[in-house]
């Protein structure tokens, strides 16, 4: 870890040099921190923070108060430090839910009494099963001006018992809860909280604008199936930075609806931007897709640290997918110990029935990676489009990917198929579908 985080600082100061810190441009301006003069504690209303005793009364009593009193300026929900037990609940609109340090909202494993909830238009199921869905741990839909934040206080899942569920077949009859969902909102603030063990996707915004995820901590097991860290889908003007995860799965997924209902439904996610984010995973560090049949455009990822990872840079679709995927910037990532460095691919993940339309096919184009730094990389990369439709504009530009077994060549094959685009500076070299004549598609943006 010390050697890791070492070639870290020194890959962003030769980058930068001295002033790196001075010069960084935040997404503070899209969800400033709001002042509520209206404060409350979660004691008020009767919560133990002990542990045992079950909390879902207070919470859903503040919360009301919070909704029908509507003071000036919103409310601040205060959670001392202790460990709260509750069961799932949902949040209003013009709130800060305020974590001390030292304090802890528990789900409780009482799966049995766990709301379900309809399954997500753009989904037409749910994720995993068909049907209704677990409600997420904490909900929220329609709302507007909504914080989490604190002192690192903790949000815990207890994920572990909906993983052993998922293990075994049949004992799962309905797709997981995520930790937090919030649904069609706008102005989300979240920072300076640990979200842990969660029982499937961790944080997802779906039909959300205007989101801001700085500051936190996402944690789960490394075989803990499932656990993204976050998710935007089908969402807009969303920034995720300074932040680490380390999960199941992938750290950060951009979605936007699966397959004919994602087409149906028609909301692109866009205006995405993830930039000083560090962790591991078993799966990917940034990823796209695979559920992209709304469309994803306009993703900007910067400044990317992984190690321990199955593929640095995953830009996913399948056939029936339809929907586009397009203007995907990634730049300065650096990756250690991973599996596959760079992984652009037509045939990755499921179909939600047989509904699914083999003739709508996914739109890849104008996807730049450039400044990437890799070392103990067992392949450097892939590019497998679709033969009808074939992914074009690929950019790469000083990219070197170092293997991970001295014994062989450090100039490891890439495997490409129905990809068109152009490279400079990589190595090892890709593909001959990459040709070394700059375009201006691709000279734009480098």
């Amino acid at each position: 870890m010390i050697r890791f985080l070492a070639a870290v600082l020194l890959f962003f100061a030769l980058e930068h040099g001295s002033e790196a810190v001075e010069d960084v441009v935040t997404c503070s301006g899209i969800v400033p921190m709001p002042y509520r003069d209206d404060k409350i504690s979660i004691l008020d209303f009767g919560a133990v923070g002990d542990g045992k005793t079950l909390n879902t009364k207070a919470f859903r009593e503040a919360i009301y108060r919070i909704d029908h009193l509507r003071r000036r300026g919103g409310t601040l929900l205060y959670i001392p430090p202790g460990v709260y037990l509750t069961e799932s609940f949902d949040l209003t609109s013009r709130m800060t839910l305020y974590l001390a340090k030292d304090a802890v909202i528990k789900a409780t494993q009482d799966t049995v009494s766990w709301p379900l909830v309809a399954p997500l238009p753009s989904y037409g199921r749910g994720r995993e099963r068909p049907g209704w869905r677990y409600k997420s741990f904490l909900h929220g839909e329609g709302l507007h001006d909504v914080v989490i934040t604190g002192e690192n206080g903790t949000i815990d899942g207890q994920g572990e018992i909906w993983w052993n569920m998922w293990r075994k077949q049949g004992a799962l009859q309905y797709t997981r809860p995520n930790l937090v969902e919030l649904m069609n909102s706008r102005n989300i603030l979240i920072s300076n909280v640990i979200f842990k063990n969660s029982p499937f996707w961790n944080i997802h915004p779906v039909y959300c604008s205007n989101v801001v995820l700085r500051y936190v901590t996402i944690l789960a097991p490394h075989d803990s199936p499932n656990t993204d860290g976050i998710d935007p889908d089908s969402s807009s003007n969303v920034c995720i930075e300074d932040s680490y995860i380390a999960v199941g799965d992938d750290l950060v997924a951009v979605k936007s609806g699966w397959d004919e209902y994602g087409i149906a439904y028609g909301r692109r996610s866009h205006g995405i931007t993830i930039r000083r984010v560090s962790g591991s995973s078993p799966f990917a560090g940034i990823a796209v897709g695979s559920e992209t049949s709304g469309g994803v455009e306009n993703v900007l990822a910067e400044h990317i640290s992984v190690f321990n990872t199955g593929v640095g840079i995953h830009i996913k679709t399948n056939i029936g997918r339809g929907g586009f995927i397009r203007n995907i910037t990634i730049s300065h990532v650096y990756m250690e110990n991973v599996r596959k460095g760079i992984k652009i691919a037509g045939d990755v993940g499921d179909h939600p029935d047989e509904k699914f339309n083999p003739n709508a096919l996914p739109v890849v184009k104008g996807i730049k990676i450039g400044d990437i730094w890799g070392e103990n990389i067992i392949q450097a990369g892939s590019i497998q489009g679709l033969k009808d439709s074939p992914f074009t504009g690929i950019c790469l530009y000083n990219i070197n990917l170092e293997s991970a077994n001295t014994s062989k060549s450090r100039y490891a094959p890439w495997k490409c198929s129905d990809a068109s685009g152009w490279a400079r500076q990589v190595s090892p070299w890709p593909c001959a579908q990459l040709t070394s004549n700059e375009t201006a598609s691709c000279s734009s943006h480098f």
